[in-house]
């Protein structure tokens, strides 16, 4: 089984940067998809950013188009998530997770046959 181990996160004001990682302990099919959901309190989970690491493409929630950035080192088992231009509603735990396929259906993010979840790292935006 694939593991997967967080680092990053912490606490900032409005408008600030963070940048979270993820490290897979094998490359394999089962993080032919890799990637962050997010869990507000008193909310549901949300798909923030994927990568499918063979062959680069990303996906991105469009509440963090254009301020957050996904990628991959070039051993293609560690994926980092830079964050820009944090806004308190981005205040949230951060699971990385790893599958076989990155999804985008009605408008949500997902992973196909996930297979592993992270730990969890907390990102708190002030205001």
């Amino acid at each position: 089984q694939v593991q997967l181990v967080e680092s990053g996160g912490g606490s900032v004001q409005a408008g600030g940067s963070l940048r979270l990682s993820c490290a897979a302990s094998v490359y394999s099919a089962s993080t032919s998809c890799m990637g962050w959901f997010r869990r507000a309190p008193g909310k549901g989970r949300e798909g923030v950013a994927f990568i499918a690491t063979e062959s680069g493409s990303t996906l991105y929630a469009d509440s963090v188009k254009g301020r957050f950035t996904i990628s991959q080192d070039n051993a293609k088992n560690i994926v980092s998530l830079q964050m820009n231009d944090l806004k308190p509603e981005d205040t949230a735990m951060y699971y990385c997770a790893a599958g076989q396929l990155c999804l985008f259906r009605g408008g949500d993010l997902g992973v196909g046959r996930l297979a592993s979840w992270g730990q969890g790292t907390q990102v708190t935006v002030s205001s």
